[in-house]
């Protein structure tokens, strides 16, 4: 787990302060274009339920803070940072959603909300915070050649000296691995402008599954041989695209940001499907299947249940994600 660095700049008074004439200043241009419930939406949307609908608006609204970031983009950091929960604290003294350490919070914190506190547990400052953040490093670095994105993420990682000293992303493995997993992770997030591109692994991933069914059901079966080869939903999906080289994370709601999302209407072959009982929360997601066609998939059920071929059209369907080797490699192995 990436913790947000702790080196501290003069400057950062003066950039909290552009970060809000510049909150200002878009807000002045959206309501001439876009608005939606009082928020931004810019260019980049957010995939359905691919943030907890309790952040998602929170999220929607600080990822438009500055050019250097989209929602897509801070989704992917704060789910790389702590998987969405607002509790979470690393070894590092890392705290929160955002995963500030407190030297950090000090300079960066902001009262996101309004209500008189700067408090590092509660996402109504530290969503804002983390945007602030991202934009008061695009600041320092926007002399720096190349693109600001990335820019602003390899000074996330390594600080802003490393960033100007070297003219870009400096050539450490560290950081240059933090860039490309954010700038991929953020493809899971955002929502698709365009068809998404056909999985090159999907057709080795069914053929696996197709093999299993009739296979019991194992509640954590990995299809070992002390299990009996048996399986359960996200235990067959992730052994499925392990034979064609992708490694998924074991549960279903990780698996969900392996890729991007296609609709109902343009799911292929191989897409992985997803069941939830809350339609706004990606986190919430219980199931996981194997789209074949037809309107059909290849699952793990349940317990008392065989891997079969069951409809993916119920009332609890939520999405599917277009799995891909690199969107698989930039998930988290721990949130």
């Amino acid at each position: 787990m990436t913790v947000r660095k702790g080196w501290i700049l003069a400057t950062a008074a003066v950039g909290a302060g552009l970060s809000f004439v510049m909150v200002l200043v878009v807000g002045v241009y959206m309501v001439a274009g876009n608005l939606a419930n009082g928020v931004g939406q810019g260019a980049v949307g957010l995939a359905k339920g691919s943030v907890p609908a309790a952040y998602r608006t929170l999220v929607q609204k600080w990822g438009n803070l500055c050019t250097a970031i989209n929602p897509a983009l801070l989704a992917a950091q704060l789910y790389q940072e702590s998987g969405f929960n607002p509790d979470a604290k690393s070894p590092a003294a890392a705290q929160g959603i955002a995963q500030f350490i407190p030297g950090t919070w000090a300079t960066h914190g902001i009262d996101g909300d309004g209500d008189g506190d700067r408090d590092v547990w509660d996402p109504n400052d530290a969503i804002p915070s983390a945007a602030k953040y991202d934009c008061t490093l695009a600041k320092y670095v926007k002399d720096a050649p190349g693109n600001q994105t990335e820019n602003m993420l390899a000074a996330y990682n390594a600080g802003a000296y490393a960033v100007i000293k070297y003219g870009g992303v400096p050539p450490y493995k560290e950081t240059q691995n933090y860039v490309k997993t954010i700038t991929t992770l953020q493809e899971s997030f955002a929502a698709p402008v365009g068809r998404v591109q056909p999985s090159e692994q999907a057709a080795g991933a069914i053929y696996f599954a197709q093999k299993k069914l009739g296979t019991l059901y194992l509640w954590g079966g990995n299809g070992t041989p002390e299990q009996g080869g048996r399986f359960d939903c996200s235990g067959l999906t992730k052994a499925a695209y392990e034979t064609v080289g992708v490694t998924l994370p074991r549960v279903a709601n990780d698996q969900y940001n392996a890729g991007p999302h296609p609709g109902r209407d343009e799911l292929l072959p191989g897409d992985l499907v997803f069941f939830s009982d809350d339609l706004t929360n990606s986190r919430a997601i219980r199931h996981v299947g194997i789209y074949v066609g037809g309107g059909y998939m290849i699952n793990a059920p349940r317990t008392g249940a065989v891997i079969r071929f069951d409809s993916i059209d119920t009332p609890d369907y939520f999405g599917a994600t277009r799995v891909t080797e690199d969107g698989a490699k930039a998930l988290p192995t721990s949130v």
